[in-house]
């Protein structure tokens, strides 16, 4: 469907444009209903400092959409495969994947999360400003005293990495008159962060002799759970069984325990703990191929508008480098959303769109904030139209256009893919639960 405005098919010579411009009075078409240039107080231009953006300007240029009721589907499917009484944390470092935090967090908890995971300081303290009450882990070492200041004002809960942390998590404690809450990281095979795991039960015991530490849980995390019939997985796990153990041998107080990740998750059925921590399933994308969840979808679409659209001849040179040349008299539209918005330069040529109802190739280089389509085949498509570029149109049997796909053609993985859609692209809930 068009957008309220410009519309056309790109047909229509110059010389007529500019007539009925001149002939008709000075008006736009809003979804609103028609505005008056001539008075310019709709604009908000009275008083710039408090107006707020009209909502036809969300989905004027590129945006996103993400569907409540396909996540709160989502997580009702992943809680119903894991074992009675663990609780899922959400995992929304990187603003959800790219899927947007402030939006995504708070759905999450009302479906059901019972905490979210960030990777760093300043993601767990966007979501505090928004007013969540919710446990807010941060993933991420915290390794200075300014850090760990701000994250006990938040009122966020912080890993342990190493056992350095230890005395400034004590002085921030006893600065802000209560215990700081400590998850421990033990590392078990993913040489990244944590504590030796050869050293983690003897540290944990300690660690609760500590009246500034609040000990809240002990966790590790996978580093080839999506790998099928993983040795190195199965190695980490034992290693954490056994540190669970020597925790039990030692008389010392169990922990709340998490181990598994999404794809940990999915591939080990049977004895989860006490917590999962779940992040790219959550969003409908299975971890890997093998891990495959009936009924989970992604809750992700990517949308944008064609901004202009012309008529050119055949042997036309279209976008930086002329890469692709036209070889028929062709229509060429032209997409407002490029490599700023997170749409991979690399995948020149290489895309499809679903718009008005069947899918368009995208042709040339994928400039920084736009790029063009040929809609030859589609007189019916004008200016203004949306195309979508990821969501349940391109996930038919005839075409597969996914995040997935597009991680295949470019040698990655749709993490990093979602990962870099762009903070300018608006969020938007779509499918409300109920």
């Amino acid at each position: 469907m068009a957008a309220p405005g410009l519309q056309g098919n790109g047909v229509k010579p110059v010389a007529n444009v500019v007539a009925d411009a001149l002939a008709g009075p000075l008006s736009v078409q809003a979804a609103s209903g028609t505005k008056d240039l001539n008075n310019l107080d709709w604009l908000g231009l009275a008083d710039p400092p408090t107006c707020s953006p009209d909502p036809d300007l969300l989905t004027s240029r590129a945006w996103v959409e993400i569907d409540g009721a396909q996540l709160r589907q989502n997580l009702r499917l992943l809680q119903a495969r894991l074992s009675p009484g663990t609780e899922i944390w959400a995992v929304v470092k990187a603003n959800a994947y790219g899927h947007g935090a402030k939006l995504v967090a708070p759905l999450a908890i009302a479906a059901g999360a019972k905490g979210l995971c960030v990777a760093t300081l300043a993601e767990g303290i966007e979501l505090r400003q928004q007013g969540l009450k919710a446990p807010i882990l941060v993933l991420g070492a915290l390794n200075t005293w300014a850090e760990l200041r701000q994250a006990m004002a938040a009122r966020l809960e912080v890993s342990l990495t190493c056992a350095e942390q230890i005395p400034l998590m004590c002085q921030v404690a006893r600065l802000a008159g209560r215990p700081c809450p400590i998850h421990v990281n033990v590392d078990t095979g993913m040489t990244r962060l944590g504590i030796p795991w050869t050293e983690a039960a003897l540290l944990w015991g300690q660690i609760c002799r500590i009246p500034e530490l609040q000990a809240c849980s002990l966790f590790s995390h996978l580093a080839t759970a999506d790998e099928p019939d993983s040795a190195a997985m199965e190695q980490q796990r034992t290693r954490f069984a056994q540190i669970v153990e020597q925790i039990q041998r030692a008389g010392d107080p169990l922990p709340s325990l998490h181990l598994d990740n999404s794809a940990g998750a999915l591939s080990h059925l049977q004895g989860h703990y006490a917590r999962v921590r779940l992040g790219l399933a959550l969003y409908g994308l299975p971890p890997a191929p093998h891990l495959q969840v009936p009924g989970l979808q992604p809750i992700l679409r990517l949308k944008a508008r064609l901004t202009h659209i012309q008529t050119v001849p055949a042997q036309t040179g279209v976008s930086y480098g002329h890469r692709y040349v036209t070889h028929r008299p062709s229509r060429i539209a032209t997409l407002a959303i490029g490599y700023a918005d997170g749409i991979p330069r690399r995948l020149s040529g290489r895309l499809q769109g679903w718009a008005g109802g069947g899918l368009i190739p995208q042709v040339g280089t994928i400039t920084m904030d736009q790029c063009m389509w040929d809609v030859t085949d589609r007189p019916d498509i004008q200016v203004g139209d949306v195309v979508e570029l990821l969501g349940s149109h391109l996930d038919s049997a005839l075409s597969r256009f996914q995040v997935q796909d597009w991680a295949d053609q470019l040698g990655t993985i749709p993490y990093e893919l979602l990962c870099g859609l762009s903070a300018r692209l608006p969020r938007l809930l779509v499918n409300s639960p109920e």
